[in-house]
């Protein structure tokens, strides 16, 4: 009976793993399921509101890149093109196109009345 204690340990830890990756080993996310999220939230208010915009990478398991928000006729000069780059009408994008880490959230702020925004286009970066 020397082969239970080990047999326990080795349960315990494929267990262990098997929590740290709800997702399965190498699982990608589904543009669906993990679509990023944009979310405005008003933090000023008066006669300029000042919204805060969030954008969620939903996916646990990879980054997302060149994340294109619909932002109507956003205006650029009020965000630094570093953080919101207005492309066209109805095309910006967020971060210079880099990645956002799996679950990271970026965020910028503008002060003007609210413009809607949504997401458009992003690819996952899995390996």
């Amino acid at each position: 009976m020397h082969c239970q204690p080990a047999f326990m340990l080795l349960l315990c830890i494929s267990l262990t793993l098997a929590s740290l990756f709800p997702h399965g080993w190498g699982a990608k996310c589904s543009i669906n399921e993990e679509a990023p999220t944009v979310q405005q939230t008003q933090v000023e208010f008066g006669s300029s509101p000042k919204f805060m915009v969030e954008v969620n990478n939903k996916c646990p398991m990879c980054p997302i890149i060149n994340v294109h928000l619909k932002c109507g006729s956003f205006p650029q000069a009020l965000v630094n093109p570093r953080q919101l780059k207005v492309l066209a009408v109805d095309d910006c994008v967020i971060n210079g196109g880099l990645p956002l880490a799996p679950l990271q959230t970026f965020s910028f702020n503008y002060s003007h009345p609210k413009y809607l925004m949504y997401p458009k286009i992003w690819y996952f970066q899995c390996e």
